[in-house]
């Protein structure tokens, strides 16, 4: 007889594995399904995202930016350093071992919640009363079933046609993630967040980057503001050599190194030679092996679940969430939803505002934004007042040396309410968070502003922006 749980989720990525966890507190009996093996062969719970995605691209970032610190801000402190080198081995292995506590980490969470771990990949097999599903391991299968499922399956990265991604010189972001060495000319194909990312951790430790992006424009979902900003920081104050309005053709691999023809925004035919390349072209949902044909589920053409603002499939008690859905490819999101479907099983009434979801990208500076940007509310005819302060002028800015970018905050001009906030700077992944809040109680500009925040702190900036909404800037 098949064993028979409550829930069972497929996929133990953030959105999966913190699902499984609140349905366990709820009190269902839970099974979390999951096959993924680490290079050492072994299987590992949390997915792309902790194991070749958010966790260790964050790792090498912190290393790469650390070593450019050494070589080009400390002397500013009066430190001098000479002969400086980065083991690219021992910075490697720092990663792994994170990657590794944090992956064993939720294994100690699933037993601490009573979650049952099936190693393996699930299949749907069939729906009655309850859900069938395959759960293959090798050679070994077995079946299980389940009262309510939720489907966590996540996402894998986009290659281009025609094009081998081998990992050791064409890669995606899990090869881009384990390079044993620094190549002396390192392509990328994207200039979105992943290619920008692991395009930074390299160039800060010696690779000339080349960046090609088919898009016109330069991180896009973006307000124009930041737009300019980080143009300028990347480009001219880093040296990082992009390409917009690009269309790649042919991509050669030889002994030598790598050849990739395209033409250019003018319609020229060129060459990008490089010694590795990073393909960052996107992400795609992984549903093509989930048997979803086998109980009728409905997927688009784009491979994405369809699914109402419950997370709810047309089929009954089948969910899904994160990547294999509507919505943006954020970690935080899929966590969010986890946690809404596993409530909502429960007989909650979850609601997630997906307005006041904050997005990220981890370049040097970071970039963050949540709710909308100044041309976007131009689009929709609301009328705006906008505030904006750089960190040049904040003490503490200045003493980290971080004294580049800027806060800018967006409110109705009728109702001052927030309607959107964008940072560029060192720390904005953490400035952004009491914007998020803010918007989520939906305060306005004057409630930011007549918030006391603590000084010298990089926070004061955000007050400052939400008082030049109202033209009242005191340090400036």
């Amino acid at each position: 007889m098949s064993k028979q749980f409550d829930v069972v989720v497929i996929g133990a990525g953030p959105g999966g594995y913190i699902a499984s966890i609140r349905a366990a507190q709820l009190g269902f009996s839970v099974a979390c399904i999951e096959g993924w093996k680490n290079p050492k062969g072994e299987m590992a719970l949390g997915g792309t995202c902790l194991n070749v995605g958010c966790i260790p691209s964050k790792a090498l970032l912190e290393s790469s930016e650390n070593f450019e610190r050494l070589e080009h801000e400390f002397g500013d402190h009066g430190i001098s350093v000479g002969g400086a080198k980065m083991d690219v081995t021992k910075m490697q292995a720092r990663k792994d071992t994170i990657v590794g506590k944090m992956t064993k980490g939720i294994e100690f969470l699933f037993r601490k919640n009573k979650v049952t771990w099936l190693k393996g990949f699930g299949r749907l097999v069939s729906k009655g009363d309850l859900v069938s599903i395959e759960v293959t391991n090798g050679d070994a299968k077995e079946t299980v079933e389940a009262k309510n499922v939720i489907i966590a399956t996540g996402s894998k990265a986009r290659h281009l046609p025609d094009v081998a991604v081998d990992n050791i010189n064409i890669c995606d972001n899990e090869g881009a993630l384990m390079l044993g060495a620094v190549p002396k000319r390192l392509g990328v194909i994207g200039a979105g967040v992943v290619g920008l990312e692991l395009g930074s951790v390299w160039r800060r430790l010696g690779a000339e980057i080349t960046v090609l992006e088919a898009m016109p424009t330069f991180l896009g979902t973006t307000d124009e503001a930041i737009q300019k900003e980080a143009w300028k920081v990347f480009t001219k104050e880093q040296n990082m050599n992009i390409k917009l309005g690009v269309k790649v053709g042919k991509i050669t691999q030889k002994k030598t190194g790598i050849t990739v023809e395209y033409t250019d925004d003018k319609e020229l035919a060129q060459k990008l030679e490089c010694d590795k390349l990073i393909i960052s072209v996107g992400r795609i949902p992984n549903t093509g092996n989930l048997g979803g044909e086998n109980i009728g589920l409905k997927i688009t053409d784009r491979g994405l679940i369809e699914v109402d603002d419950h997370c709810q499939t047309n089929v009954p008690n089948v969910y899904a969430i994160g990547d294999v859905v509507r919505g943006p490819m954020l970690a935080h999101k899929a966590e969010d939803e986890g946690v809404a479907v596993a409530e909502f099983i429960a007989g909650q009434k979850p609601h997630i505002d997906f307005n006041t979801i904050p997005w990220i990208v981890y370049t040097s500076p970071e970039i963050a934004w949540v709710g909308k940007n100044e041309q976007q509310l131009k689009a929709e005819g609301i009328e705006t007042k906008v505030g904006q302060f750089p960190f040049a002028a904040n003490g503490r800015a200045l003493g980290q040396g971080t004294p580049g970018g800027f806060v800018k905050i967006i409110a109705d001009a009728k109702t001052d309410r927030i309607l959107g906030a964008h940072i560029i700077h060192a720390h904005a992944s953490e400035l952004i968070q009491e914007l998020v809040v803010a918007m989520e109680f939906k305060a306005a500009s004057e409630d930011i502003a007549r918030i006391v925040h603590g000084h010298p702190t990089l926070s004061e900036a955000v007050r400052e922006a939400a008082l030049a909404v109202d033209k009242r800037t005191l340090n400036m």
